[in-house]
């Protein structure tokens, strides 16, 4: 069952005030969230109370608008907050627990707010070629009236530029013409059929999708490189033999995932020495709700994380089942996974 929600506007100045009537009317801190967009980074806050949802969302936050620190009523917060300023550039001031941009080791400042080159040229290439399909486009409705201007006899609702041009067609047309004329013009039809395809063909590697763009541009350059390498190899894979293409993709699953453990690991040592040096200047009490928060958040990524592989070996099987018996699996997983997590929560 869906969680209802509820979303409002707010602005930079009326986020104090916010956060004190959320703690006065006993709501509980659910998140802090950043999107990178065109106009800037909208930072989503979201609370709970009587198992509805609240976001409220400033739009447009730029690195020289300072954002207060909401720790004073929720300290739970300074984990997204020190996240978001590190990874988006957010100017977040008087964090109860501040790393001082050290929360992550990032190779450069805000990574998730970075377009590549290659990126950018991307959105170029496919505005370009948008504008060339509807200058096309254009010109076939032109050249459409014009035929229909100067045929009479022609319907007034022709859909392209010349009248059909299917088999049926052109023989009756040609009907008692010379039968070289009728071989060239059979090639000559043949020849632009072969060209349209290799047309096609070759422009199918190329369409933009704007969306997976999107997500790869909030990425570190580096994942994004790594995303766009494994998209590719799984390209090669769709024209290899299944059982050969079943085996390199078990391995590439492995490294993968053993590279993202090695760099998990180093990254974990390094934070959870910093965060053992932040407590230990806090009085016990505290420092143990910290802690607690801390742990929780980890164990929702590693749920979240387990639950993405598992979809994502699903969804690999489920691409050469019948589309019906796919779709049942598939709810069946789903309340599966519902099942475990009501569970989950009942037990604590």
């Amino acid at each position: 069952m869906a969680i209802p929600a509820q979303y409002q506007e707010i602005s930079v100045e009326g986020l104090p005030a916010l956060s004190e009537r959320m703690q006065t009317e006993g709501h509980r801190f659910v998140q802090v969230l950043a999107v990178n967009t065109e106009a800037g980074i909208d930072v989503q806050y979201t609370f709970m109370k009587d198992g509805v949802l609240e976001v409220f969302t400033i739009k447009g936050v730029t690195p020289e608008i300072p954002i207060p620190s909401i720790t004073d009523r929720f300290i739970a917060a300074f984990v997204f907050e020190n996240e978001i300023h590190d990874l988006f550039g957010v100017n977040v001031r008087d964090i109860a627990i501040d790393f001082g941009g050290n929360f992550y080791v990032t190779a450069q400042p805000s990574p998730m707010t970075i377009i590549s080159p290659a990126q950018k040229a991307a959105r170029e290439k496919a505005k370009k070629a948008a504008a060339a399909k509807a200058e096309r486009a254009r010109q076939a409705a032109a050249a459409n009236a014009s035929f229909v201007t100067s045929h009479p006899d022609a319907k007034g609702k022709v859909a392209g530029v010349a009248p059909s041009a299917n088999a049926e067609d052109i023989e009756l047309k040609m009907a008692g013409a010379d039968p070289e004329k009728i071989a060239r013009v059979k090639a000559a039809l043949a020849a632009k059929a072969k060209r349209a395809e290799a047309e096609a063909q070759a422009a199918r590697p190329q369409v933009y999708d704007e969306a997976l763009e999107a997500k790869l541009s909030a990425m570190d350059p580096e994942k994004a490189a790594k995303v766009r390498a494994a998209m590719a190899a799984k390209a090669k894979l769709s024209g290899m033999e299944p059982e050969k293409a079943q085996a390199v993709r078990g391995a590439l699953a492995n490294e993968a995932k053993m590279e993202s453990q090695r760099a998990t690991g180093q990254a974990t040592a390094q934070q959870q020495a910093e965060l053992d040096a932040k407590l230990a200047q806090l009085d016990p009490e505290k420092a143990a709700k910290v802690r607690a928060a801390l742990d929780a958040r980890a164990r929702q990524e590693t749920a979240q994380a387990e639950h993405d592989e598992k979809v994502a070996v699903l969804e690999e099987r489920l691409k050469n089942m019948d589309p019906e018996k796919a779709a049942k699996v598939r709810a069946a997983f789903e309340e599966k996974q519902r099942q475990a997590q009501e569970n989950e929560k009942a037990g604590e």
